[in-house]
């Protein structure tokens, strides 16, 4: 793989260059705002600790990987870009697993080997598996992991009488606001060449926002959950 190859995929990309997507690159700070604000929030809580610096560090990573992306415009920065997207979605679920619902991190890691083995098997039962459903809205299967993930923690949180799905469940309708404006943007670039992906930069962020206040506020601090053996 030739990681220095150009990638040219988006309407606002109209020649190579650093700043050739201005609107897309800018709008990244979302990302990093969501992290900023989160920080504070914890703050004020008074449950910061290294677990849930570490989910706000990566929510701001995925804004400097994508502003990479959208500015050098290559193959590597592509892959940073949803690499970090990857990571945040790891982090977060085991927190919310973790907190959220209380689970013990064996019962965490068995949880998740049984999700990837169910979702894996499904590629093989028929083409694209559940990821391939999103391909028609222009996702990938890690988008529609992250769709699935929200929709089932917001189910079990509801189940549960945790207050936090209202929030959950409200990540999940932003995230599925921003992939149609992400499936939108190659096909609008003749009547509105600046594209809709940046809209994809600033809901995703808010949905980021909405995540990490869901899990300051409405986890369990750390102090309570470090003995627990469940």
């Amino acid at each position: 793989m030739n990681l220095t190859r150009p990638v040219d995929i988006y309407c606002e990309r109209l020649e190579p260059g650093f700043w050739a997507e201005p609107a897309n690159a800018l709008t990244n700070i979302a990302f990093i705002l969501a992290a900023v604000l989160a920080w504070r929030l914890a703050g004020r809580q008074g449950v910061r600790d290294p677990a849930l610096a570490v989910v706000i560090g990566l929510a701001a990573l995925v804004g400097v990987a994508s502003f990479l992306f959208h500015t050098f415009a290559v193959a590597w920065a592509g892959a940073a870009d949803m690499g970090s997207i990857g990571l945040f979605m790891l982090g977060a679920s085991y927190l919310a697993l973790r907190r959220l619902f209380g689970f013990a991190p064996i019962w965490i890691f068995a949880g998740a080997t049984g999700f990837a083995g169910a979702w894996f098997l499904s590629g093989a039962l028929w083409p694209g598996g559940i990821g391939g459903a999103f391909a028609a809205l222009g996702g990938s299967g890690l988008y529609g992991l992250g769709i699935a993930i929200l929709a089932t923690f917001a189910l079990m949180l509801a189940l549960r009488g945790c207050p936090a799905w209202k929030s959950i469940a409200a990540a999940g309708a932003v995230f599925l606001l921003s992939l149609y404006f992400r499936t939108i943007d190659g096909r609008i670039c003749a009547t509105f060449p600046l594209g809709a992906h940046f809209l994809w930069h600033l809901l995703n962020g808010f949905m980021f926002w909405i995540i990490l206040r869901a899990l300051i506020v409405h986890g369990r601090r750390p102090d309570r959950i470090a003995g627990d053996a469940r």
